[in-house]
């Protein structure tokens, strides 16, 4: 069975994320949020949907961040107007062009379909570290290192 309408609607949202993200946009990146959204960051800060920007600003401005590819995973309708999306994702430091293991990530998203249109309730970026299991590790990096060898931002 293909792709539904509203699954390749949130997969383009998801999309549209971590380009804001690649292109340090905050506001961009706040703007896919539902205003009752919440992010929960790499580093485990919550922040809420109207907040988003405010929380990111200052990190692009301050810090160089690294570049996402990702692969989703798992996209499915939880109903009639909500989405889940679960991926793998890795992260390119500033300057270079491969994985930094370190910054590889299991991300997950809900999205609402609200006017005008899909929103983020909710993206959680969790540290995937894999803790006594370093062939999950090697695993992750490997699956995605192609991506980034030729930055495709999104599989």
């Amino acid at each position: 069975m293909g792709e539904t309408r509203a699954e390749a609607a949130v997969r383009e949202l998801y999309r549209n994320l971590l380009t804001a993200w690649n292109d340090r946009d905050a506001e961009r990146f706040a703007g896919l949020f539902a205003e009752d959204g919440a992010l929960v960051g790499f580093d485990g800060s919550q922040v809420d949907g109207v907040d988003v920007g405010k929380h990111l600003g200052p990190i692009f401005q301050d810090h160089p961040t690294a570049a996402f590819v990702a692969r989703i995973r798992d996209l499915r309708a939880l109903g009639p107007g909500a989405v889940l999306l679960r991926s793998v994702a890795g992260m390119i430091p500033p300057g270079g062009d491969t994985l930094d293991p370190a910054l590889n990530a299991v991300q997950t998203l809900v999205a609402e379909l609200r006017l005008p249109g899909w929103r983020i309730v909710l993206f959680q970026s969790t540290p995937a570290q894999y803790h006594g299991h370093p062939e999950a590790a090697a695993a992750h990096t490997a699956e995605l290192s192609p991506q980034a060898a030729t930055k495709q931002l999104l599989t």
